[in-house]
């Protein structure tokens, strides 16, 4: 029996001035100039783009011959047509090899530019299921204008933007944050926090403080993909250690540890601990005591990123609460529960390292935005946010359950079970190549491939629940996933 052909392309127009091999070439040179085609990505075949497109053959190789000419695409002999590498940078003098920054950029996975640039939608479009943020509707930007109002006069305003702030961050804030994270059952100071320019910053500065280039990094895998990128870039081997529902396969991690040169131990082990990115798993207590041993044993400190903090109930173990503090730096931040673009985070950290914390911080930014962060700790001191994110809870709680339905009835499995912002869904079929299909047809999605550290094809896929929701998306993906030969792919 046939399979059904995937919907055409919303950019192919027979009634249009330019032809349509002109059209196909301008589509997908558009997608690889934004690098929603990365390098290296296999285009489809001359007879899989016909029939996507519903065009002749004749049509897609003249398309493909155009991207050729563009220096877009290379063809490969017997394999097809791939997205060109990026051009090597220009050497320096002879034997001198690339300078550091162009040494840095080669290091980049790619993967992590494509899901980040993925991430910068137009405010107006419709919802993406691949992003990683909540949908802008659902944000409650009178909150933030409000609180900013609240700070007073000109004069106080003046005072926190016309000069450098705090080298470790408005005091105000600082006090709000022993709070917050007393809720959350990690006991700390005010001198114990160093505020940020959001999370990924708090995560940066902690590193830079301190690994030096060479050095090991315990990492997630599947994990976030723009984290390794990031240790990647500071010249930091990640070692990957399987996720699984309940956190870290600890057995795996001691075999990986064990397997190192004495002088090759990691010294930091990188992990989300709760509703982690992309599977939704949180650690369970014995996990977390039987991970704190390891890292006691083998001497290395632990990096737990809380992002995901304002969407998990309160009574999740966190190592940084069994800890004390004591190898454990605790990162939070509030874009994913305030607005992508409200860059405020933190990093609670032993006492003995703040200073240097502080130093690193200052090296990288000078200061942090003090309006920004006393704006939001009147939203915490007023209770403001902390009724915002409860009602951001019980809205993705109806959107889990929705995208779930929608999800199963279209022939989809969850290969965790559903909870938080995202859900890790096995679609039947690779889904980089289904990825590619559905981006002709308006969809982005961020294919299972982008959370490994070395990527490699797979069946599994994130999707965020709260943009998840429209039945068009899954009955687009079904037909995609169906007009696909079956690939049993782990």
């Amino acid at each position: 029996m046939s399979t059904p052909d995937p919907a055409p392309s919303v950019t192919l127009s027979r009634e249009a001035a330019a032809p349509l091999a002109e059209q196909l070439a301008g589509r997908y040179a558009e997608q690889i100039r934004r690098r929603l085609l990365s390098p290296g990505s296999r285009l489809p075949s001359i007879r899989d783009g016909a029939r996507r497109h519903r065009v002749s053959a004749s049509t897609v190789v003249a398309a493909y011959d155009r991207l050729l000419a563009l220096g877009l695409v290379e063809a490969r002999r017997q394999r097809g047509y791939f997205v060109r590498e990026p051009a090597a940078p220009a050497r320096g003098p002879a034997g001198t090899g690339p300078g550091p920054a162009e040494a840095r950029r080669l290091l980049l996975p790619i993967d992590a530019a494509t899901l980040m640039r993925g991430m910068f939608q137009a405010p107006d479009g419709p919802p993406m299921p691949g992003l990683g943020t909540l949908p802008a509707q659902w944000l409650d930007a009178a909150m933030l204008g409000q609180a900013v109002r609240r700070l007073g006069n000109a004069r106080e305003i003046g005072a926190l933007g016309l000069q450098y702030g705090e080298p470790a961050g408005d005091a105000r804030l600082r006090a709000a944050l022993v709070g917050l994270l007393a809720e959350r059952g990690v006991a700390a100071e005010a001198g114990q926090i160093v505020t940020t320019v959001g999370a990924t910053h708090a995560l940066d500065v902690v590193t830079r403080a301190l690994l030096h280039a060479g050095d090991s990094v315990l990492v997630d895998e599947p994990g976030w993909s723009v984290e390794y990128a990031r240790l990647a870039a500071l010249g930091l081997r990640a070692l990957p250690v399987p996720r699984r529902e309940d956190g870290p396969d600890l057995a795996a991690m001691a075999r990986l540890i064990e397997a190192q040169a004495p002088h090759e131990r990691p010294r930091l082990y990188v992990t989300v601990s709760v509703l982690h990115n992309p599977t939704g798993g949180s650690l369970s207590l014995p996990v977390a005591h039987r991970l704190l041993q390891l890292a006691q044993q083998h001497d290395f400190c632990i990096l737990e990123d809380d992002s995901y903090a304002f969407l998990a109930p309160p009574h999740r173990p966190r190592l940084a609460a069994l800890d004390g503090l004591e190898r454990t730096f605790y990162v939070g931040g509030f874009s994913k529960i305030l607005a992508p673009n409200w860059r405020v985070g933190f990093v609670a950290a032993p006492r003995a390292r703040v200073d240097r914390l502080i130093d690193t911080k200052l090296l990288s930014t000078l200061t942090t935005p003090g309006l920004a962060e006393a704006a939001l700790a009147h939203c915490l001191e007023q209770g403001w946010l902390r009724r915002h994110a409860e009602r951001i809870v019980l809205r993705l709680d109806a959107a889990r359950d929705r995208c779930v339905r929608l999800a199963q009835a279209h022939g989809c499995r969850f290969a965790t079970p559903p909870n938080g912002l995202f859900g890790w869904v096995d679609v039947g079929c690779d889904t980089e190549r289904l990825a590619q299909t559905l981006l002709d047809q308006g969809w982005w999605l961020a294919p299972g491939a982008l959370f490994h550290a070395t990527p490699r094809p797979t069946n599994l896929m994130r999707v965020n629940f709260a943009s998840g929701q429209d039945p068009a998306f899954w009955q687009a993906l079904a037909r995609a996933r169906d007009a696909e030969v079956p690939a049993h792919i782990s």
